[in-house]
């Protein structure tokens, strides 16, 4: 991933992306700089945190609470996979067990069958932090397509893949 541009943000950007972070994850960054990268060759929007990728920005779902309806054209600031590994979440948790690891490592959207927990917070549409169950490491960034309550069970997809270890993101470095 080539590096178009650089650029600090404002404090009012700052105070957008450490608010949602505590708001949505229970993690609080305290952090002297942030930066904004943008990438020739990739659509991620990725905030360097104290020079570290730490933050993506990813689609907003549903409406947007600013004017009670239509779909969001903006986006929502939340923690990549090295972020929730150097901040671990409170909140917005799906654990895996072993056997899922590799698929979720791979990309791989997950499923029922891989989750041993999913936090009750959790709604269809929010974003959510995947982690494995053995060393408490996070593995995955993805949006629920089920509430948390349901994620447990037999079958089905309940977690799209959006950010994973291994991929372009998480291989980035300045």
């Amino acid at each position: 991933m080539e590096v178009k541009s650089r650029h600090h943000l404002r404090s009012d950007e700052v105070d957008t992306i450490t608010t949602a972070l505590s708001d949505n994850l229970g993690v609080e960054l305290d952090a002297d700089s942030f930066e904004k990268v943008e990438f020739d060759d990739s659509d991620w929007d990725v905030v360097l945190v104290d020079g570290d990728p730490l933050v993506l920005y990813l689609d907003r779902e549903g409406p947007r609470p600013s004017d009670g309806g239509g779909e969001a054209a903006e986006k929502e600031p939340f923690l990549t996979v090295q972020g929730a590994n150097q901040h671990p979440p409170q909140k917005h948790v799906v654990t895996v067990d072993a056997g899922a690891v590799s698929f979720v490592s791979d990309g791989a959207d997950i499923m029922r069958p891989g989750i041993t927990e999913a936090d009750d917070d959790i709604s269809e549409g929010d974003l959510v932090v995947i982690n494995e169950e053995s060393h408490g490491k996070f593995l995955a960034v993805g949006r629920a397509q089920t509430s948390g309550d349901d994620m447990v069970g037999d079958s089905g997809k309940v977690v799209k893949s959006l950010h994973h270890v291994g991929d372009d993101l998480f291989e980035f470095s300045v």
